[in-house]
Parts: C-alpha cells; sequence; structure tokens
C-alpha cells in the first residue's frame, strides 16, 4: 500500500505539472529499465528475463533511448554554442 500512495502523489505532481500520458508513460518506461539495467551490470538478457520482456525488446529500447539523448545533447549543445 506505500508504493500505491507514493504512486498518487507522484501521479498528483505530474498531473498539477499538466504532463500528458504517453511523456509519463515514457519516461517512466525508461528510467524502469536503466535502473534494471543497473541492477545487473548491462547484462541484457538478464534484465529482459527479470523484466518479463525479450532480450530483442530490450535491446532496440535501450538503442531507441541511446539515440534520443545523444540528439538532446547534440540540441543541448547547438543552442550553447548561438
Amino acid at each position: 500500500m506505500l508504493m500505491r500512495a507514493r504512486l498518487e502523489a507522484l501521479i498528483d505532481e505530474m498531473l498539477d505539472g499538466q504532463i500528458m500520458l504517453d511523456e509519463a508513460l515514457a519516461e517512466f518506461e525508461k528510467l524502469y529499465i536503466q535502473k534494471a539495467l543497473l541492477r545487473h551490470k548491462d547484462h541484457l538478457s538478464r534484465t529482459a528475463n527479470i523484466l518479463g520482456i525479450h532480450r530483442n525488446t530490450l535491446s532496440k529500447r535501450v538503442a531507441i533511448y541511446r539515440t534520443q539523448e545523444r540528439a538532446s545533447n547534440s540540441s543541448r549543445k547547438r543552442r550553447g554554442r548561438a
């Protein structure tokens, strides 16, 4: 029950900040996967097994996150130079 109360408080904050559902779900999934990978020392098969998804699915999602991160970093650098 403690987890539910914590989630409800977080959801209230997100709703107050007008965070869209798709953005909230995407960020939750990304962070959940990142934390799981850290716990399993970036071992994809073990992490995928713990998450209940196929290793290829995890690999594709990690690749997407890295691409997004590179694009975000590149965008920040361009703004800093202008």
